[in-house]
């Protein structure tokens, strides 16, 4: 990683700010597999803190989250933890993909980027912001930039006073090939400023 830190700091002195003032970055390592889909779903629009709470309380409840546990939950069960009935939906859906062969997580590790991404965007609430911290938590991409999430948009536009997604698109073709690492260090400086951390 500090191979990496030094080619972002090198690169861009705004990234470098942030290392020198705000110290390194937590990097995510989920699991791979259905559970971690389940997850990042659930936090899909909403903080994380009220995602995890959400996936405790099912942790807590089946053991175990797997496609079978929530294919035969009740609409009503899955209510009573706080997953909206839209996620509902989703999650149902995803676990019937698994549970039919449809989607095979294992298959993954034999899978370039490209072939995954469109794999998961063919599944019911799966949008780029899901596949791409999926991409990133669960796979360990290295060259991920999530445009989609809310921070590393506001981040972005407080430090670089840029506001289209063609101009972002543009300022990270310069962190090329640590767009991951890049993306944990503005998601640390937005939690940072925000005594999230």
């Amino acid at each position: 990683m500090q191979k990496a830190l030094e080619f972002l700091a090198e690169k861009d002195e705004t990234l470098r700010f942030i290392i020198d003032n705000f110290g390194h970055p937590h990097i995510q390592k989920r699991e791979e597999g259905f559970a971690a889909l389940c997850h990042i779903i659930l936090e899909q629009q909403v903080s994380v803190a009220s995602a995890k709470a959400c996936y405790v309380k099912l942790q807590n409840y089946f053991g175990e989250i797997n496609p079978t546990h929530i294919y035969r939950a009740s609409d009503e069960t899955l209510r009573g933890f706080g997953v909206s009935r839209q996620k509902i939906i989703y999650l149902k859906h995803l676990a019937e993909k698994v549970l039919n062969g449809e989607l095979v997580f294992e298959s993954f590790a034999n899978k370039s980027e490209a072939e995954i991404r469109e794999e998961l965007l063919k599944l019911k609430g799966v949008g780029h912001w899901t596949v791409e911290v999926y991409l990133m938590f669960c796979l360990q991409a290295l060259d991920i930039i999530p445009l989609g999430d809310i921070a590393i948009r506001n981040t972005i536009k407080e430090l670089y006073d840029i506001h289209t997604e063609a101009e972002m698109i543009l300022l990270t073709e310069d962190w090329k090939p640590y767009r991951t690492l890049a993306s944990y260090i503005l998601w640390h400086y937005y939690l940072k400023k925000r005594n999230k951390i």
